[in-house]
């Protein structure tokens, strides 16, 4: 019988793709049901990301695509019977007594911050225990005495209070406060928890768990799942936030790739210089290397929407996109990496946010060290520097706690999470729960414009900077330990290597 069951399976995945709504529809009957993202996510196994892509611009496939079907089936045939009128209605039945007052504008409808009476009791949001209430959509206990605490709630992996997925829409007003809110501020049952699920230790125990304490298994298996696991992590400390943000956006064609294995127009000004000339005698030379480079990066000025195009417009620094620019001549060859990387072409690029920013800051009375570059049309959208910062935060803090306490397992994970994250946003097959090529962009040349900036520094500071490559690699003669801290922190640097070098030609002997 079992051998018949696997027969039928194969002749269902080569059947016709079960048939699916419009993306409207999708998120109506979501809606209309009180579910939110993220609990379809986990009934169906995938993350509230993939679930809003669901509802935007794309489709599942295989088998998840069948079990997506099955779900909108279910909701729009138990809509469609509770719509069908009856012959002789009867009259409502009352509501369960639950010895709470009804609110102000409360009608049962769920919407808003509306409390619905439960006749039957479902398990709350916080702690799992049997609620008789509904606000906003979400089982939970009204009074705060009667709920576990949220920790615990967690701890048991229940349903989480504010169900968070990259969706649509850029700022979300504050609400002002309202007469319900001043009356009775304890009806918020639910909290949001101050800090992110420790998804990142949970996960690194259980993969030790599975492989019976085998590091190397334990840490080949967390870097197969490094991808997926860092959008949980994202969803995760996107909960609560002011912004929403746009996953799959209309894209520029400057931004898509020319050919298959080709690249779009954009110039991230990866470093790449070496000093023509040292210094007369032989030197010692000590390459630095920087730590979390790309994790730093995360740290910078992200469109939050779609690119709109503008030209003949000042540079707005609420803004953030890529810029068409004519860049400024660049004289300090002779002791400085070009902001710009090593580029033969003369003439306009396409650069990123922190490539113009960098050459604006250059070209100001602070250190006038070229003319500012001439913007002639960008794709910008609304932005903010702290898009990422709880989830740069939440890497942070987890690869310090794991340099402190010689975890190695957590160390690669973390830096597979955050560099893999970097690395697939913009067209992978590896990450299709988020299409941001311009974030992929931005984030590596802020990487770059924070190693030119190093360069900077050590040269202001007295130190001859020999080579600047890459993300994260700097060589220096002369005291660099008073200019820079040594460590393996993510403000700190080490020393990769040391070598002597002779004058006028820079090579190593």
């Amino acid at each position: 019988m079992g051998d018949f069951d696997a027969i039928d399976s194969l002749l269902a995945a080569v059947g016709p793709e079960a048939a699916l709504p419009t993306p409207e529809v999708r998120r109506e009957l979501r809606e209309q049901a009180r579910l939110s993202k993220a609990q379809v996510a986990r009934a169906l196994g995938v993350s509230p990301s993939t679930v809003a892509g669901w509802e935007g611009t794309r489709d599942p496939s295989g088998e998840i695509r069948t079990r997506y079907a099955y779900l909108l089936d279910g909701l729009a045939a138990k809509f469609q019977a509770e719509a069908e009128p009856e012959l002789d209605p009867e009259p409502e039945p009352e509501k369960a007594d639950t010895g709470v007052a009804p609110e102000p504008g409360q009608d049962g409808s769920g919407e808003g911050d509306d409390v619905e009476s439960l006749a039957v009791p479902e398990p709350c949001v916080l702690c799992g225990r049997p609620a008789g209430s509904r606000v906003a959509g979400f089982a939970q206990h009204l009074d705060p005495a009667d709920c576990r605490a949220v920790t615990q709630a967690v701890s048991q992996a229940v349903p989480q209070a504010v169900p968070r997925a990259v969706t649509r829409t850029v700022p979300r007003p504050v609400a002002a406060p309202t007469s319900k809110a001043a009356a009775a501020p304890a009806r918020r049952a639910f909290q949001t928890p101050s800090g992110p699920v420790d998804l990142i230790g949970e996960a690194v125990r259980a993969a030790l768990a599975e492989n019976e304490g085998d590091v190397d298994a334990a840490t080949a298996a967390l870097l197969k799942r490094a991808i997926p696991d860092a959008m949980r992590l994202l969803d995760e400390t996107r909960k609560g936030a002011r912004y929403d943000i746009v996953a799959h956006p209309w894209i520029p064609d400057i931004l898509r790739k020319q050919t298959s294995r080709g690249a779009d127009q954009i110039w991230e000004a990866r470093p790449k210089w070496t000093r023509r000339q040292l210094p007369p005698g032989t030197h010692e030379v000590t390459a630095l290397d920087i730590n979390g480079a790309y994790l730093s990066a995360l740290k910078t000025h992200l469109p939050l929407g779609q690119l709109e195009h503008s030209a003949g417009l000042a540079h707005d620094r609420r803004r953030a996109g890529v810029h068409l620019i004519t860049p400024p001549a660049w004289e300090h060859e002779d002791v400085l990496p070009n902001p710009i990387g090593r580029r033969d072409e003369p003439g306009p690029l396409w650069v990123t946010e922190p490539t113009l920013r960098l050459l604006l800051r250059l070209s100001g009375p602070k250190h006038g060290l070229c003319e500012r570059p001439v913007v002639h049309e960008s794709y910008t959208s609304g932005a903010t520097e702290n898009l990422l910062e709880k989830f740069r935060v939440a890497l942070k803090d987890a690869r310090d706690a794991a340099i402190a306490a010689g975890d190695e397992v957590t160390l690669e994970y973390v830096k597979a999470m955050y560099s893999k994250f970097v690395s697939t946003m913009g067209e992978s097959n590896y990450n299709r729960e988020l299409y941001r090529p311009d974030w992929m962009h931005i984030i590596r040349s802020q990487a770059f414009a924070n190693l030119w900036m190093k360069a900077l520094k050590a040269h202001d500071e007295g130190l001859t900077v020999v080579r600047a490559m890459g993300t994260d690699e700097l060589h220096v003669i002369g005291d660099w330990r008073r200019v820079f801290a040594e460590g393996r922190g993510v403000t700190e640097v080490k020393v990769k290597d040391a070598y002597a070098a002779d004058a006028g030609t820079g090579e190593e002997e």
